[in-house]
């Protein structure tokens, strides 16, 4: 197919692109949007989606830049919002070129999504969804702590994509996490119940269909490490380790400082009740969670050693 020359293409660009429709998905940042996208995309038949200034089909980049590779919010708020002509033009020509008849556009609110849709000479969108129609409340939290802890973001693409499109992305590669999205689950309500975007956890399961997701950290994410006092971080174990469990008694806490945050190593007496991984493994969470919720400063890890077993405390008889 042969495309206008570039000194003509900004007029081509300007005539609006008929066929095309859109779709918005808006929340706050950091509440889970990109990594429920493919979801949503598929569920409206929409193969292609827009976030943070890159073009998206299939798992893979077509056109564009990620505000994720800027060193500044600023830097990355022009790049989503696509202020440079050359990359708006970059990534409407490609919107053409791949024939692209669904879309999905990704933006903190309604307005954010008008302006990236005006941008790229498409159509206004014909059906909004809020992120609170597909996450809970819970979800959304847990989001914004990974978002505002650890500076991780999702990039709904293939590793591959990331690692291979440019090193600049290579350098802030984190990790990649794969999904089984069922394939058809509740057809009928698509919009009207909460955690329909949940995932199956069966990879195995032949009505599920696999998806993969890249986590990058970018430079404008990583703030200068919160400091905490050893002494503050062990009252703060302690005070947390009792709200969790009063019975258990802790002997013994180290405290490493890592690359970005804090090992902690916490040996204690413990009640038995027959279940004792699992109930460590919700200790853990639970302390995390509390410390870096309160302070800021992120816990790397907190390993949990068992000294001894204890016999639970009796209930009184009433």
């Amino acid at each position: 197919m042969i495309f206008p020359t570039f000194s003509r293409i900004t007029d081509f660009l300007r005539l609006p692109k008929k066929g095309i429709t859109v779709y918005a998905f808006y929340g706050p940042s950091g509440t889970g949007k990109s990594y429920r996208a493919k979801f949503i995309a598929q569920k409206l038949k929409a193969r292609a989606l827009i976030d943070d200034g890159l073009l998206i089909q299939d798992e893979r980049i077509i056109a564009g830049k990620s505000a994720k590779l800027e060193q500044n919010y600023m830097g990355a708020v022009r790049v989503a919002l696509f202020d440079d002509k050359e990359h708006r033009d970059w990534v409407a020509k490609a919107i053409l070129s791949h024939h692209i008849r669904r879309i999905l556009v990704l933006g903190t609110s309604e307005k954010m999504i008008l302006k990236i849709t005006t941008r790229l000479q498409l159509p206004p969108p014909v059906k909004y969804i809020r992120i609170e129609d597909v996450a809970t409340p819970e979800e959304m939290d847990e989001a914004k702590r990974s978002r505002q802890i650890e500076g991780k973001h999702v990039i709904p693409v293939r590793s591959y994509e990331i690692r291979q499109k440019d090193k600049s992305y290579s350098k802030i590669f984190v990790d990649s996490i794969r999904i089984a999205v069922a394939k058809k689950p509740l057809l009928a309500k698509l919009f009207g119940i909460k955690q329909q975007a949940e995932v199956e956890k069966a990879e195995g399961n032949q009505q599920s269909k696999l998806f993969e997701k890249s986590i990058v950290r970018p430079a404008f994410s990583i703030y200068a490490r919160k400091n905490i006092s050893h002494a503050s971080l062990a009252r703060l174990t302690l005070d947390y380790t009792a709200q969790f469990d009063s019975e258990i008694r802790m002997k013994k806490l180290s405290i490493k400082n890592g690359p970005s945050g804090y090992t902690l190593t916490l040996t204690a007496d413990m009640p038995f009740n027959g279940a004792i991984a699992d109930m460590t493994q919700k200790m853990k969470d639970f302390v995390i969670k509390m410390i870096e919720t309160e302070t800021g400063v992120l816990i790397e890890e907190l390993f949990i050693v068992v000294d001894k077993m204890l016999q639970p405390r009796a209930k009184p008889v009433i």
